[in-house]
């Protein structure tokens, strides 16, 4: 990563200025406010979340030739409330020694995050008991420390097992609770079965295991099990699918894999360890950033020790305030309502009633209710209005180029679409018109008007055969209400859509003799989008899933100018021949007389 990469993280992290001047953190004995738990707590329903883990700290708290100081300001950055922190995971490896006056100093740094209620846990790494003992090893100076007792007060911790080295928390983030396994050095068979216990009684549950031994990892940062790790996978991890994600600490470099569980599903293996790094690793940490509408985990690490005292630096220590290689500074791509499916599918709420859509000004208001894969007649007007929509079928296509379809947005109002199969050079397909008689066709909505609808296209849109595909517009062209500006063949309206799945609102306003356009951006294939031209009788505005997009016309443009034609859903007229039917699906379409706020949009 380039220096300018590295100052904008940290900047975003809250760690530098504008002028490169690090921020100020407040001294472990006296919190700022906003470090207060109870005073700015982390937000559980941000589907913008972090989960902080720490791996091994033992050279921290090394007999007395340990320092608690990196460690303070790693948690004062985690209760911090910039990041939005849900949970902070220790992999092992707490002491060097584990011994008693090791656990008293880590113990009094732990603290910090006791006395302001923020939940963590922590796991035995090989330092911090005898390594040739399992979680059978009866009381140890970590038990005394950090046993099941400490967690008590917790508001996630929810067990242990009975020989208190293994445990299990549940936290909130996303609007969705999370289940956190930590589990001992070396878990017998007894503890693996009480993790299997665990999950079976979590069964909805998204489950991160944290451990201190499963990965190692190459010099390429290549993971791959150890002797014990394999035994974790076979007998935990690959027959509980809940599972996405693992953490270990122990081994070091850091290195990442992903494996195939028995269902067919990606777990995602990571190690991370630097206490062969500078000053033990200077308590580095490492920040899981959920995005949970990007359907993205995007991963940093950094120390909070030194990023605050940037300034004061030599080059080794500068070298060492941020790990942006790529085992250390990644994104994760999960798709998490398809990962989380096979044991926590996401309920699929059920339609809106019609008549919650028929708000005032409503013109029409068509939805696409048939059998899945029936051939399309013609659509009803759910407004009253008479403005039915009826089939055209386009010379040489079959029936089955315009048929219902059982695929939805879930954020429309209906439970089903259309699915259009057209194309151009032959101009194929079907399309929905209104009928010659339909009220709206005298429409010129000169005081506003909005348009919107919901849109899918498929992965063979832009293959050439698409572009200019239009969802909803104005049989007619502008030449024929009588302008002569531009290209008076265009028709007097049209939302379509360019040849690279852009969003173009084209219109010839009934107060110019032009075009007046509205343009979006570039689209994702596969994927459902809800789109609205807003007019108010002097501007338009495209909005993308409720978002205004940038390049609107800034004219004042005022209504539609009528030549005397249909409306139509799925296809694009020149000059008043149809060119194209659709490529794609399309939800609900709604049209509105007045110009709608986004919060009025059919996204409910």
């Amino acid at each position: 990563m380039n220096d300018s990469s590295r100052r904008t993280f940290l900047r975003g992290a809250g760690l530098l200025g504008a002028g490169a001047a690090v921020s100020a953190l407040p001294a472990l004995g006296a919190p700022a406010a906003s470090a207060t738990f109870g005073h700015h707590g982390p937000d559980a329903e941000d589907g913008r979340f972090t989960l902080a883990v720490l791996p091994d700290t033992q050279y921290l708290f090394d007999a007395d030739r340990g320092d608690p100081a990196p460690l303070d300001a790693t948690l004062r950055y985690v209760t911090g409330g910039d990041e939005n922190i849900v949970f902070l995971a220790h992999l092992g490896d707490l002491t060097e020694n584990g011994q008693p006056g090791e656990f008293d100093q880590i113990s009094r740094t732990f603290g910090y995050l006791d006395r302001r209620r923020f939940p963590y846990s922590t796991l035995a790494g090989n330092h911090d008991i005898k390594s040739s003992t399992d979680d059978q090893r009866g009381r140890t100076p970590y038990l005394d420390a950090f046993g099941p007792q400490r967690q008590r007060g917790s508001r996630t911790f929810r067990g242990a097992s009975p020989d208190g080295y293994n445990s299990h928390h549940v936290f909130r983030a996303g609007g969705r609770e999370w289940l956190l396994l930590a589990l001992d050095w070396r878990p017998s068979a007894g503890g693996l079965e009480w993790a299997r216990s665990v999950l079976a009684r979590n069964p909805r549950l998204p489950a991160i295991l944290t451990i201190h031994e499963l990965v190692w990892a190459d010099e390429a940062g290549q993971a791959q099990f150890s002797e014990f790790g394999q035994k974790v996978w076979d007998e935990l991890i690959a027959g509980n699918d809940q599972i996405f994600l693992t953490l270990n600490g122990h081994y070091w470099p850091p290195g990442r894999a992903v494996k195939r569980n028995k269902a067919g599903n990606d777990v995602h293996l990571h190690i991370t360890n630097y206490q062969d790094r500078y000053y033990g690793g200077s308590a580095m940490i490492r920040l899981y950033r959920f995005d949970l509408a990007r359907n993205v985990i995007d991963v940093r690490t950094f120390s909070p020790w030194l990023a605050e005292q940037a300034p004061r630096l030599n080059e080794l220590q500068r070298q060492e305030i941020e790990r942006t290689g790529p085992s250390d500074y990644f994104s994760l791509e999960i798709d998490f309502g398809t990962r989380f499916a096979g044991f926590a599918p996401v309920p699929v709420p059920p339609a809106r009633p019609a008549e919650r859509q028929l708000i005032r000004g409503t013109v029409a208001y068509w939805r696409f209710e048939g059998r899945d894969g029936a051939a399309v007649d013609g659509v009803r007007d759910l407004s009253g209005r008479g403005n039915d929509l009826v089939r055209v079928t386009l010379p040489g296509s079959a029936p089955e180029t315009l048929r219902f379809s059982g695929e939805f947005s879930g954020r429309q109002p209906s439970r089903s679409s259309l699915r259009f199969e057209g194309g151009k050079k032959p101009a194929r397909g079907a399309y929905l018109r209104t009928a010659d008689t339909a009220p709206m066709n005298a429409e010129t909505f000169a005081r506003g008007y909005t348009v919107e609808a919901f849109v899918k296209l498929p992965e063979d849109f832009k293959d050439g055969k698409h572009s200019w595909a239009a969802i909803f517009g104005r049989q007619g062209s502008g030449g024929k209400a009588g302008k002569t500006g531009d290209d008076p063949g265009e028709p007097s309206a049209t939302l379509s859509l360019s040849d690279g799945a852009a969003f173009q609102w084209a219109v010839f306003p009934v107060n110019q003799n032009g075009i007046s356009t509205a343009w979006g951006h570039e689209l994702p294939l596969k994927e459902w989008i809800h789109v609205a031209a807003v007019n108010d009788g002097r501007r338009t505005t495209l909005y993308v899933d409720g978002c205004p997009v940038l390049r609107n016309p800034k004219t004042a443009a005022a209504g539609i100018a009528n030549p005397g034609g249909s409306w139509l859903i799925g296809a694009y007229a020149y000059d008043s021949i149809v060119e194209q039917a659709f490529h794609g699906w399309l939800g609900d379409v709604r049209v509105v007389g007045r110009a709608l706020e986004p919060r009025e949009f059919m996204l409910g």
